[in-house]
Formats: C-alpha cells, structure tokens, sequence
C-alpha cells in the first residue's frame, strides 16, 4: 500500500519558515543537513500518539511558483483545535489567505493560506456544527 509517511516543503528562506511553522503549529525541527547535502531541517509535527506524519523543510531548488498559479504537488491540510487563533497566527507570521475559511456542512471548517515561501497549506477543524 502507499501510504504517505513523510512531507516535505520547499522553502527559500530556511530560519523564516522554521519560525513560521514553528510557532504557527508547534513543531520543532532536527537539523537532518548533512545527510541531504543541502539546507534539511525534519519537521517534527506531533508526538507518536497522533495519527499524522512528519516532515521537513527542504532548501528551495528554483524560483518559487508564481502567485495563483495551479497548485503543482500536493497541498497538505493541517488539523487544528482553533481555526481562528490558528488564522490569526498565520496572517500575524506572515502568511496570506489564500482561499477564505469555509463550511463543510456539518462536518468541519476548512480554510487554505499561503505560507512565508510562497507554498499552499490548509488548516481543518472538525465542527458537525459548520454550516
């Protein structure tokens, strides 16, 4: 089966995006350099208790894509508790929304940003009362 086990986000600016997850969603980051070759911090997302993956932040290899373009990759949806603290962190670091929170009927609210490297995100939180 091909489950997905691990992320990784192409950034220009290492430190600024470190920052931007870090204090965004509360992950930390291991220094994973020298194996890569390049800029390549693992991104630690959650205890081993959650459901979810961790990842990394890869130094970018060309130009960022260009703003509203089609997404080219895999866009990730973060789940979070708070929809709006969490939307308000993300504009306060930096991001942009990117397509404005929205209702899954019943199920959840759901909401896309664009982070400080120019890379589409979503944040998810669960809500049968969303409408």
């Amino acid at each position: 089966m091909g489950r997905i086990v691990h992320f990784e986000i192409h950034v220009e600016h290492m430190e600024r995006a470190k920052r931007f997850y870090g204090e965004v969603f509360g992950w930390t980051f291991e220094d994973w350099s020298e194996y890569a070759g390049m800029p390549y911090f693992g991104a630690v997302t959650g205890t081993d208790k959650e459901p979810g993956i961790n990842g990394a932040l890869m130094q970018r290899q060309s130009p960022p894509p260009e703003p509203n373009q089609a997404l080219n990759g895999y866009a990730c949806t973060l789940g979070v508790e708070d929809y709006d603290s969490i939307e308000a962190k993300i504009l306060e670091l930096g991001g942009k929304v990117a397509l404005p929170k929205y209702a899954l009927p019943g199920m959840a609210w759901q909401g896309y940003y664009t982070d400080t490297e120019g890379n589409i995100f979503g944040i998810h939180q669960p809500d049968k009362n969303a409408k």
